[in-house]
């Protein structure tokens, strides 16, 4: 059964939106603020975010940016601020979804079924499946074709930054916020080194392999291939 987290700190809309998740069969908790959405994510067991962008002690984007470098738990913001920027913004963040408020809570489920059916499914040992991949968020691990990478702290943070959306084309800056926002002294070098280290790593699991893709002027992503 589904789990689904939902931050937002105006009592009324909490709850109609927790009743009409709950009447679906899922389950849902609530926080009030930002702050406390890593926390509970990293207990395990959320499935899904719906997070508000006008929260009291944050901004919803700058927590979907945290939880992005840690998880791809599917993020649906529900706000009040319905203009393009902030729905763009948004989604480059990381969101997979923007429902301006007022709502429907019929639509908001459904938004929520279609991303839950989407959800790349998480085994029993705790592993998400990317294709080749499989990353294991609660224990810091990423393997590759079955087989366990000996990666440092900032080579998970990498790979597993890139693996939050297989594909899609992140810049070096974006890298660096997600990845080293606590080294200070880190520079766009510092992407580029590491992405050489995690490709050998690859190589030494397959000689061929090369997902990690460079975009000349723009960044990096990573084709996870087929299982």
């Amino acid at each position: 059964m589904p789990t689904i987290l939902i931050a937002e700190d105006e009592s009324a809309i909490a709850q109609t939106v927790l009743y009409a998740l709950r009447a679906e069969g899922w389950q849902a908790e609530h926080v009030l603020l930002g702050g406390e959405v890593l926390p509970r994510l990293r207990q395990g067991g959320i499935d899904l975010v719906i997070l508000d962008v006008g929260l009291p002690d944050a901004n919803g984007f700058d927590v979907c940016r945290a939880l992005r470098a840690e998880s791809a738990v599917p993020v649906i913001f529900l706000t009040a601020r319905d203009g393009e920027v902030d729905r763009v913004l948004g989604l480059e963040l990381g969101g997979d979804d923007y429902v301006p408020k007022p709502f429907s809570p019929r639509e908001l489920v459904a938004r929520v079924r279609a991303r839950l059916r989407r959800a790349t499914p998480v085994n029993e040992g705790g592993w998400r499946v990317h294709g080749r991949f499989g990353i294991d968020e609660a224990g810091h691990r990423i393997r590759f074709d079955e087989r366990v990478l000996d990666l440092t702290r900032y080579e998970y943070g990498l790979l597993a930054t890139l693996l939050v959306r297989p594909g899609a084309v992140l810049t070096r800056a974006q890298l660096m916020d997600r990845v080293w926002g606590d080294a200070l002294d880190s520079g766009d070098r510092t992407v580029d080194t590491h992405v050489k280290t995690v490709r050998a790593k690859l190589r030494e699991v397959d000689g061929a392999a090369d997902p990690i893709h460079t975009h000349r002027g723009l960044g990096y992503s990573v084709d996870v291939g087929t299982a």
